[in-house]
């Protein structure tokens, strides 16, 4: 049997389209503080050790976890850097509490992206030296080229596609810290400014600011504390090729990041025994695309599902019932952690008005976004 390890506090801000009264550091302050007193836990006597997920590329300083300790409470003690998104970090975290070493750990990750000046020239910089970014282009030009292979191989549709973005940022409008709620429908998303072909501007998620803050313990320690631990049942991640060899049409990394967490889960039909997910949208096509790649519905059959309202807040599989990062924005390595957060606050059944009546299984999947073919996969449950 695996070690068993739970979620047993989150904090988080508000997420903003920019918050320039805000440093990064206040607003990892701000996420940590809650996270403990979500948790009951002082963090200078009772976690053992403190992970941030960054990428020094959009920190914009090199060494950047040496600018972290001070404000999650981590001065003088083991903090690490996990250069991934969140759900890659709760493995990282998973592993240490599992391994005997510490018994609580927090994770934190966030964004700055409105301190990003040049956010194209950063993307450009991700990608391969060699042999693409001579080419000159911007780098949402490979995501719109992998949608056009996904959709003719697929057969899903742009009109799919729409539905997707309209049901997220309408999502979001019940959920007080999304960035980008918008009531809009379909059409209003296939009439949007075009942004790269087949994307439209409403098709693709706009960047946000924002922190949070995830705390873990051994069961032990989870069952001593005052909060309902939320169990890890499952956890996997995997790297593919690359957008620019890899097989466009199918999101490899988020399939094999899936088998690995179903197995460490037990999950046998993952259609049947998962009641909602939160899964990477970052492009509308790509929630089609990871809901295929991680079992959820057959090839060819998310988007049809979607236009159906089968993944609709009140469908047979709610889907970024959050708002996904169409909705909340989109928010470098903290875009899992928004999503592991959602499934937490759901599982507690603390969600308010996007409250879901079954809720009991759920997962959370992260891509890290253009150029990356790296995803992450955690499965949750409140048994």
């Amino acid at each position: 049997m695996p070690t068993k390890v739970a979620i047993v506090g989150v904090g988080h801000t508000t997420f903003r389209a920019t918050s320039p009264g805000l440093s990064y550091k206040e607003l990892m302050f701000e996420a940590a503080t809650r996270a403990y007193a979500d948790a009951g836990l002082d963090p200078r006597s009772d976690i053992g050790s403190f992970l941030t997920c960054s990428e020094d590329l959009a920190e914009g300083t090199s060494i950047f976890d040496e600018y972290v300790p001070d404000q999650i409470g981590g001065a003088e003690r083991p903090v690490y850097t996990v250069g991934g998104d969140a759900i890659q970090g709760l493995a990282t975290a998973y592993m240490q509490i599992a391994s005997g070493i510490v018994d609580v750990v927090a994770v934190e990750a966030h964004s700055k992206a409105s301190n990003v000046e040049t956010p194209g020239a950063l993307h450009a910089f991700a990608l391969d030296p060699v042999f693409v970014r001579p080419l000159g282009f911007n780098a949402h030009v490979l995501a719109a080229l992998e949608a056009s292979m996904y959709l003719s191989s697929s057969g899903n549709t742009r009109e799919q596609c729409a539905h997707v973005a309209a049901k997220n940022r309408r999502n979001a409008l019940a959920n007080p810290s999304a960035a980008h709620a918008a009531a809009v429908d379909p059409q209003d998303v296939l009439a949007s400014p075009p942004a790269f072909e087949p994307l439209s501007h409403l098709d693709v998620s706009a960047p946000a600011d924002g922190a949070l803050v995830i705390v873990l313990a051994s069961e032990e320690r989870a069952k001593k504390l005052k909060r309902q631990p939320v169990w890890v049942r499952g956890i996997g991640w995997a790297t593919a090729s690359g957008l620019t060899a890899a097989d466009g049409a199918s999101a490899d990394y988020a399939r094999s990041a899936a088998e690995m967490a179903y197995r460490m889960a037990g999950i046998r039909d993952p259609r049947r025994e998962i009641d909602f997910a939160e899964v990477d949208d970052t492009y509308s096509f790509k929630e089609l695309q990871h809901l295929e790649a991680l079992g959820l519905f057959g090839p060819g059959r998310a988007g049809p599902a979607t236009a159906e309202g089968a993944t609709a807040r009140d469908g047979d599989l709610p889907v970024n019932v959050s708002g996904g990062s169409l909705g909340v924005g989109q928010l470098f390595e903290a875009s899992g952690g928004q999503k592991v957060i959602e499934v937490v606050t759901q599982l507690r059944g603390e969600a308010g008005p996007r409250q879901l009546k079954k809720a009991r299984t759920a997962l959370a999947q992260s891509w890290r976004g253009v150029p990356t073919g790296t995803g992450a996969v955690v499965v949750l449950s409140r048994d």
